[in-house]
């Protein structure tokens, strides 16, 4: 199968490892991924904040860049901020009159178009729909018996598009964690949001957020997320969370494609696992990495 890939900015700098271990795996289960040349920032949040139009348009250039690549071929993006904000245009062109034609008026610039013809999808999606889990078994060279595996989904890859899973109750990632032979942890916050970038703003807030999924996590070997912003916040502030509520809180967070690269026997380099941030010694020691 072949995809268009947007890495997006977080995947090329804080998100490293994610950008990495996606490539890494899709090439694993025998994908290409043909990456976007000359793309650019979707927006972030920044954008919207300074005009709608800007926003639609700096991820628009990204999609009409991608409608000149591989005709037959949807738009893979793994960040879920980067997919909300190219999702949103293939909606709003829907829905808004006008948008269309404003889009490609600043598009006109580069000599670009946006047609509407290109199909965006998230990771996860595309491991959900386009992969039989029973064929993701034979690649796997890691026992991974045992292993208590809590998936995290976040908001922006389920809301407000579900497209591929239910927003509040997900399982998408349930047939994958058991199909590498691991089990998953029962929880019922995969979905709960982790604070976000309330983390710049409204700490306190963000605080308690992430520290009621950690503390759901309580009896995991780790957390897999497919979203950088949550895996930032569910690394970085396990330990003053821990400290603050007087209980150790501290677990693994890995993204999805990486737990799927350990299984599959790839190497500690190929999905950049050094630069995780929150790495228990006894889940390096169960998986031998």
């Amino acid at each position: 199968m072949k995809y268009i890939y947007y890495p997006g900015c977080t995947l090329e700098t804080t998100a490293l490892e994610y950008n990495k271990s996606t490539q890494a795996a899709m090439q694993a289960l025998g994908a290409e991924l043909m990456e976007i040349e000359d793309w650019n920032c979707c927006g972030a949040a920044a954008g919207e904040a300074t005009s709608h139009l800007l926003a639609m348009v700096l991820a628009a250039r990204n999609l009409a860049l991608a409608e000149q690549m591989d005709g037959g071929a949807d738009l893979l993006i793994p960040c879920s901020g980067c997919y909300l904000n190219l999702r949103k245009v293939e909606d709003h062109v829907k829905r808004e009159e006008g948008l269309f034609d404003k889009i490609n008026e600043a598009l006109k610039e580069e000599a670009l178009e946006y047609k509407g013809r290109i199909k965006v999808r998230h990771l996860l999606d595309v491991l959900s729909r386009d992969f039989d889990p029973e064929n993701m078994k034979p690649l796997v060279k890691k026992d991974m018996s045992g292993l208590k595996v809590a998936p995290y989904y976040g908001c922006q890859a389920l809301r407000p598009y579900p497209d591929f899973d239910d927003p509040q109750e997900p399982r998408t990632m349930e047939p994958v964690i058991q199909a590498l032979g691991a089990e998953v942890h029962p929880w019922d916050v995969g979905s709960k949001c982790c604070g976000a970038a309330l983390m710049n703003t409204k700490k306190d807030v963000a605080l308690e957020l992430t520290g009621s999924i950690l503390r759901a996590a309580k009896g995991a070997d780790c957390i897999v997320t497919v979203c950088p912003m949550c895996q930032l916040n569910l690394e970085a502030y396990q330990k003053p969370i821990s400290q603050e509520q007087g209980e150790d809180l501290s677990v693994s967070i890995l993204y999805l494609p990486q737990l799927m690269g350990v299984a599959f026997g790839l190497s500690e380099k190929d999905l950049k696992l050094n630069l995780n941030l929150a790495m228990t010694k006894s889940l390096k020691e169960r998986l031998e990495i």
